[in-house]
């Protein structure tokens, strides 16, 4: 997707893909990441997501990438946290206690942004790119994290004819296609949420699952 449909969904608030709450989700299979205190998560394209309040509250930092910079003052504004603001070469960094949110390009990321990220939490990033995307996300994703162990993975399914994304379809097998080469998948839910969903059946989807995986990197020797 090019920048300019982002900073345009952002700037005409058209952001159904937004929580207003935290994910039920992140709390409900938290424990399956075995997050401890020294733990550092990832969350790429976190937009104003709660999720990093609630994250930050259980882990030693929290470091979020985010291209609209309307998004990140809304999440900083929200919260009544005032952050340091720093500009970088290619981001400009937000800081406020142990959050750290990175406004720019996810493909500008170098390892040295995202040092000792050891947890990824990816709730709405691999569902934002269109399926000629998707590989360079990932093979830059498992680039930049060296230190990852395991990852919380949310996609949504749906006949991907009935509606244009984003957030577009990812449905099961192609997650197994993508990233059983770097990553054991193990499935932890799936569910039917298209009665919960009407802002989707309004727009003609007849069936739309979610689905939640946990992913763990693999070792030289796996």
């Amino acid at each position: 997707m090019e920048h300019k449909f982002w900073h345009e969904r952002w700037k005409k608030s058209e952001i159904g893909f937004h929580l207003h709450e935290v994910n039920p989700l992140l709390i409900q299979y938290w424990s399956a990441l075995q997050a401890t205190v020294d733990d550092t998560v990832f969350v790429p394209l976190c937009g104003k997501s709660k999720d990093l309040i609630w994250l930050a509250e259980r882990v030693k930092q929290v470091i979020g990438v985010e291209l609209s910079q309307t998004a990140v003052d809304d999440f900083f504004s929200d919260n009544n946290l005032k952050p340091i603001i720093t500009q970088g070469e290619s981001f400009i960094e937000y800081r406020y206690a142990n959050i750290t949110v990175l406004c720019g390009d996810f493909f500008q990321l170098t390892q040295a942004d995202v040092i000792n990220c050891s947890l990824v939490y990816d709730r709405a990033s691999l569902i934002a790119f269109p399926p000629e995307m998707r590989l360079a996300y990932i093979e830059k994703l498992d680039d930049l994290l060296t230190e990852e162990k395991r990852r919380l993975l949310i996609t949504i399914e749906y006949p991907q004819n009935e509606m244009n994304g984003p957030p577009f379809s990812v449905p099961v097998d192609a997650v197994e296609r993508l990233l059983s080469k770097q990553h054991r998948i193990e499935r932890l839910d799936s569910k039917d949420i298209i009665d919960a969903s009407p802002r989707f059946k309004n727009k003609g989807v007849s069936a739309m699952f979610e689905h939640v995986f946990l992913l763990q990197r693999k070792t030289i020797c796996q």
